[in-house]
């Protein structure tokens, strides 16, 4: 009997509505936590997740019989909701439509992860604006400013 053997490593990246800074502290955790709930109770490995007050990222190991824009949508409804709901936040909480994936080899993981967890020291040297328009580039995707996020620098 045959079996299917995969390895999908996908970076997500998507930014709070109006890229407004509402990501506080003081729910950081709580929200990351919240998200790789979802992950783990949709049959994703997360590989890592970190938050900046306006946008997030997350790296996990996609199952093949995911389809990504419903699990990006089931983590971007529920994630406000349960902000929302625990008032986490005193201003509404949401996310931008759309998102950027990049997928990565095995052999890159570890240099994501490590990108991933040092999301502060990054944005210390460069805009969130700048960092998705480098991925965008890296990764070879034709992109249109006014498609990109909302951007209020």
């Amino acid at each position: 009997m045959s079996n299917t053997y995969t390895q999908i490593s996908i970076q997500v990246v998507f930014a709070v509505k109006h890229r407004n800074a509402l990501i506080k502290p003081s729910f950081k955790e709580d929200l990351q936590k919240y998200i790789a709930g979802i992950l783990k109770n949709q049959n994703q490995k997360l590989l890592a997740i970190n938050s900046m007050p306006d946008h997030i990222h997350i790296f996990f190991g996609m199952s093949p019989e995911t389809k990504l824009s419903y699990l990006i949508r089931d983590i971007k409804s529920d994630s406000s909701t349960f902000v929302n709901e625990n008032k986490l936040s005193k201003y509404k909480f949401h996310w931008q439509e759309g998102y950027g994936a990049f997928s990565y080899s095995r052999s890159q993981r570890d240099a994501v992860i490590k990108y991933i967890m040092n999301q502060e020291k990054h944005h210390s040297k460069k805009t969130f604006r700048e960092e998705y328009v480098e991925f965008l580039k890296k990764h070879d995707i034709s992109y249109n400013d006014k498609y990109l996020f909302e951007f209020f620098e």
